[in-house]
């Protein structure tokens, strides 16, 4: 889960108007707001960044976030959001470039975890990049592992996530499907426990399971914009149900949305994979 709340002091009109615009997804408007600005402060300068990151555009993302913690170093939020960008910078590169991306990926990640130990976005961001990337680059197993206990102090169900993910990534199905079941009984009422569970049993090919589960996040919040927007993509995934998967990010496109859910041009690129 993205985390966009702000701890400046002092807004000006523009950037008040401007956080007004992000909370309800409308990045294109807070860019258009904030750009005029003379003299822009950190808080401008992250604002500006996490909407370039909403727009899919993550090369202006990390300029607009470099500009951020070169204006406020000390601010852990502006680093986790760099890393971010950094990371999503390294995923659409070239072979030779996205290897310098990724350690300064995981460098505003580390940084971020330094400046504020409790944050869990910047834990579960380093965890991922730990379990994804390989050694060379500064990941492995072992570092992922090592923050497990420091996930469990602050979100008991998170833990269980997180060493679901660990788990799969040592192709041991079994231990992780029971601890993101353990994840569900802890957080009965978070929609995402259910819709992690149901995406890895569509993966393991279990797919009656995989829309039985579906259907207990659905009777949590039918609407809810990221459980259409999951189920429509672990269709896609999978080459099956295509109609309904683009009838599903039909609603999800026409549903309010907030920093929290995956961007409307996410949506977009994958309803063209089925003609939308």
């Amino acid at each position: 889960m993205f985390c966009y709340a702000f701890a400046f002091a002092a807004d000006t009109p523009e950037l008040a108007r401007a956080r007004k615009l992000y909370l309800a997804a409308d990045f294109e408007g807070v860019i258009n707001q904030l750009a005029p600005v003379a003299t822009k402060t950190a808080a401008d300068w992250q604002l500006i960044g996490q909407s370039w990151f909403g727009r899919t555009e993550f090369k202006k993302s990390s300029d607009a976030l470099e500009q951020a913690v070169a204006a406020a170093p000390a601010d852990a939020t502006a680093w986790l959001w760099l890393g971010r960008a950094y990371g999503r910078r390294a995923e659409t590169s070239s072979m030779f470039t996205a290897p310098g991306l990724a350690n300064k990926c995981r460098q505003a990640f580390e940084k971020s975890v330094e400046l504020n130990p409790r944050s869990r976005e910047a834990l579960n961001d380093l965890f991922d990049y730990y379990l994804q990337a390989p050694g060379f680059l500064g990941g492995g197993e072992e570092k992922a592992q090592s923050l497990i206990d420091k996930i469990a102090s602050l979100d008991p169900a998170e833990r269980h996530f997180a060493e679901a993910r660990l788990a799969e990534s040592r192709k041991e199905y079994s231990r992780a499907e029971s601890q993101l079941r353990r994840a569900m009984e802890l957080a009965p009422t978070q929609i995402g426990r259910a819709i992690d569970l149901a995406k890895f049993l569509a993966r393991r090919g279990r797919i009656t399971e995989s829309e039985v589960t579906f259907a207990q996040a659905e009777k949590i919040n039918p609407n809810d914009p990221t459980l259409l927007f999951e189920r429509a993509a672990t269709y896609i995934d999978g080459k099956r149900n295509l109609t309904t998967a683009k009838a599903l990010l039909e609603r999800y496109l026409n549903s309010p949305l907030t920093p929290d859910n995956p961007s409307r041009d996410e949506a977009r690129r994958l309803l063209s994979k089925v003609g939308g």
